[in-house]
């Protein structure tokens, strides 16, 4: 299903004839910050519609989709883990659909921790603990990952990585404290919980494979119409300005109308 054909699904879930159904989403943690903002624009565009949402790791829905979980549409942090749905024939192919991309930062909250650089925070023995999220199930920890790997420091690194579950618990590492600096989302440290609080550096794009964030529809939400409708408003302009202003990129040809 193309863009063109998502809108049109979006214009006819909206005609008063078809009967709206409650919404379920599987958002990736790193979306939690902007989560909020892009549900309160989809309910002023359907206020008929129902959203209930859960944050997670990528992975960890693959697998509860996979295993049957209900949820109608799939909001992951990289393309891939949707397409290992599509392969195995939880989700709807046609519907997926790049909507963000991610920006990976160095973060502390520790005085005196040299975060001028990703070089300068691994070799600086004032960083004992340096929190990552799980390489083979979070994208964000991937990309740290391969930031370390192009300039040569993964080895390095080795001793003094702290392993979360995910972005959202990474950022909490650095937050309290347990970690003496971090890779987060570029989202989390701009949220109003945590803008302000400590020093970050963006990690260059160039050391990374873009964190292209991918939408899709699983085979539980194919039957609903309100699933196309959250896909087509993803497209839009008041989920652009929603995504910008956390601190996401628009993939080429994604943003508003």
């Amino acid at each position: 299903m193309r863009l063109a054909g998502l809108l049109g699904a979006c214009l006819a879930a909206a005609a008063p004839a078809v009967a709206s159904q409650p919404l379920s989403i599987a958002a990736a943690a790193n979306l939690t910050q902007v989560i909020g903002a892009l549900d309160a624009g989809f309910a002023a565009a359907r206020p008929d519609v129902a959203v209930t949402v859960a944050l997670g790791s990528s992975g960890g829905f693959v697998a509860q989709i996979s295993n049957g979980a209900p949820y109608d549409v799939f909001l992951s942090a990289d393309m891939g883990f949707p397409e290992a749905l599509v392969a195995s024939g939880h989700a709807d192919g046609a519907s997926l659909t790049p909507f963000a991309v991610g920006r990976l930062v160095l973060w502390t909250t520790k005085p005196g921790v040299d975060v001028s650089g990703v070089r300068a925070a691994v070799q600086s023995p004032a960083v004992r603990a340096l929190a990552i999220a799980n390489t083979r199930t979070a994208p964000y920890g991937r990309a740290a990952m391969q930031a370390l790997e192009s300039l040569g420091l993964w080895a390095e690194a080795q001793p003094k990585l702290v392993t979360a579950e995910d972005i959202s618990q990474t950022a909490q590492f650095v937050e309290t404290g347990n970690a003496d600096a971090g890779f987060v989302a570029l989202s989390a440290v701009l949220s109003p919980k945590l803008a302000g609080k400590g020093r970050w550096v963006e990690v260059p794009a160039s050391l990374y494979k873009p964190i292209v964030q991918g939408a899709i529809i699983t085979a539980h939400g194919a039957t609903n119409p309100a699933s196309a409708a959250y896909i087509a408003f993803l497209h839009g302009d008041a989920a652009r300005r929603a995504l910008e202003a956390a601190g996401y990129g628009i993939p080429p040809g994604s943003g508003g109308k």
